[in-house]
């Protein structure tokens, strides 16, 4: 845990020392409240149930930017250190490959968490316009921590499969892409129907965003990280001996 911590620690300072991590907050930050602010004056003429209309479009817009975000958060994380060569001198210190591997995904997790941190904002903003139960907003953080976690983990094995930052950043982004609008083909019905319906990230978070936690959901995004960060881990495994 030690190790982890200290690899984290190493990634956090090096987000935080560049611009690159309040440029993303703020931009996200910032693209976030435009379309809070749309979506407070477009239904600024309704009667009751506006604050939870206003959160659950906030948090499918979350989910929509996460989806640019995530993959400029990753993608130095280990292209970076191959471009450079520093990945053989990490490989090499007394820290094992599954330490490096988490202590990389806990740095970029921490930064998002500190990013859907600073939206917490709006669902005070939004108590002004109605009622908000606080069973939605739990729903749809869980919702948003749950599918952050599935796209970072993406992002770190296209990371540490590339040596070059941009490369990764497409490459996660079209995977990402890929699976968000897969659902859309599993009209067609059928066992291929529901197979590629089970794969479609966004099939697993409309649910959470309209305040409904389903078990078959958090089991699919915690499977999903968990399966990326193995892959991650047997990517960086095998590179030793390339």
């Amino acid at each position: 845990m030690k190790n982890i911590l200290a690899v984290c620690t190493k990634e956090l300072y090096t987000y935080f020392v560049s611009p690159i991590a309040y440029f993303v907050c703020f931009v996200f930050t910032a693209i976030l409240g435009f379309l809070f602010s749309i979506v407070i004056i477009s239904t600024s003429g309704r009667d009751g149930g506006t604050g939870a209309f206003v959160m659950e479009t906030i948090f499918g817009n979350i989910a929509i930017i996460l989806l640019f975000f995530t993959p400029v958060l990753t993608m130095k994380l280990f292209a970076e250190e191959r471009k450079t060569g520093t990945i053989e001198l990490l490989l090499t210190s007394p820290i094992t490959d599954g330490q490096v591997v988490l202590g990389k995904f806990f740095a970029s997790f921490t930064l998002v968490l500190i990013m859907l941190g600073l939206t917490l904002l709006f669902p005070f903003l939004t108590q002004r316009f109605g009622y908000l139960d606080i069973g939605l907003l739990i729903s749809g953080y869980l919702g948003a921590i749950l599918i952050a976690s599935s796209f970072l983990a993406l992002g770190l094995l296209m990371s540490s499969m590339c040596k070059n930052q941009l490369v990764a950043a497409l490459t996660s982004f079209g995977i990402l892409i890929t699976l968000w609008v897969i659902g859309a083909l599993s009209s067609r019905g059928g066992a291929i129907g529901n197979f590629l319906s089970y794969l479609s990230l966004l099939e697993h978070y409309g649910d959470f965003a309209r305040g409904v936690v389903l078990l078959r959901d958090v089991i699919y995004h915690i499977s999903f990280t968990a399966v990326c960060l193995f892959a991650t881990f047997k990517s960086i495994e095998s590179s030793k001996w390339r």
